[in-house]
């Protein structure tokens, strides 16, 4: 496979895996190429061509220095200037992917965002009431990312001369879509305490408690009621707004599955009474990369992982 074939995939696997549909987001794709069909020629020439294919755009081919067949992959959770390095080093390495945005890739981390609004809809938000919501959040996000260094790794990739790739919304689709099929309408789950021991049985969340960092009750008790179950802050770019969590507790939803939460969502979410159980980041993002590279492997391509990822294969 070639880096753009690899990097294509995922794309297919984090399209499959959305908790939206694939049809939805065929037709979001759809949207963006009428929308540039009525730009005018100087607007065309701006455009991110990446909008027409790519649903994901914090997913990116970052650098190409040389087309040619992938062997052997660098992978890891955070790949920095030092983990490009490390690729050169270690010499064989044809190509490193990331799974946390870089380059163009982390430009445009909020214009994910929009999957959580639909999603919620799913679950009974008003779709108008989560789209506002979520837009001051999606603003947020973007002015943040706005200063940040997002070409650093990548000029480190093109100097040493490495393939890059970052992959983020795909894999973390396919995180929440194992997710939803392990704990969503499970009857055997019905107080906190039977979720928290169900996500500790993933081999990525057992590995990851034994550093500390495994699946976690952050608001709710162990001996609450799960109520309804939604798998909705595993994908979509970063935390949405905390004040779903209103919205989320009127539309029936008693416990959500995160990544991680900040301290302003924890209080919004007990205010509500709302549970949040954390799964946990890495271990998070280490089950959705694992179930694409999963993939490569049956392409007889060799993964080296790294920086914090636990790799597992199913």
């Amino acid at each position: 496979m070639t880096t753009k074939e690899i990097f294509d995939l995922a794309i297919k696997a984090g399209t499959e895996a959305d908790l939206r549909g694939s049809e939805q987001v065929a037709k979001m794709l759809e949207r963006r190429k009428k929308d540039y069909e009525k730009l005018d020629e100087k607007a065309k020439a701006d455009f991110d061509q990446d909008n027409l294919s790519n649903p994901y755009l914090d997913s990116r081919v970052l650098n190409i220095s040389e087309d040619r067949e992938i062997r052997k992959v660098l992978v890891g959770v955070d790949m920095e200037p030092a983990e490009i390095l490390l690729a050169h080093e270690l010499g064989d390495i044809d190509l490193v992917i990331a799974h946390h945005p870089e380059g163009r890739g982390l430009a445009h981390l909020a214009d994910v965002m929009e999957l959580q609004s639909e999603v919620l809809s799913q679950y009974g938000v008003p779709i108008n009431v989560a789209e506002g919501l979520m837009k001051v959040r999606i603003s947020e996000v973007a002015r943040g990312v706005n200063a940040a260094n997002h070409n650093r790794a990548v000029d480190a990739a093109r100097l040493l001369k490495i393939n890059f790739v970052c992959i983020h919304t795909p894999c973390d689709n396919l995180a929440a879509h194992f997710l939803k099929e392990k704990v969503e309408n499970n009857p055997g789950l019905e107080k906190v305490d039977d979720l928290l021991t169900t996500l500790k049985e993933i081999p990525e969340y057992r590995e990851a408690i034994k550093i500390g960092a495994g699946p976690k009750i952050y608001a709710g008790s162990p001996d609450n009621y799960l109520g309804r179950v939604a798998v909705t802050e595993i994908t979509g770019g970063t935390e949405g707004s905390p004040k779903l969590y209103e919205k989320m507790a009127q539309a029936g939803i008693g416990t959500v599955v995160g990544m991680h939460l900040s301290e302003e969502h924890r209080k919004e979410a007990e205010a509500a009474n709302v549970n949040v159980v954390i799964a946990g980041h890495i271990s998070s993002d280490s089950l959705g990369v694992n179930l694409f590279l999963d993939q490569l492997e049956r392409q007889g391509i060799e993964v080296v992982p790294c920086s914090g990822l636990i790799r597992v294969r199913r």
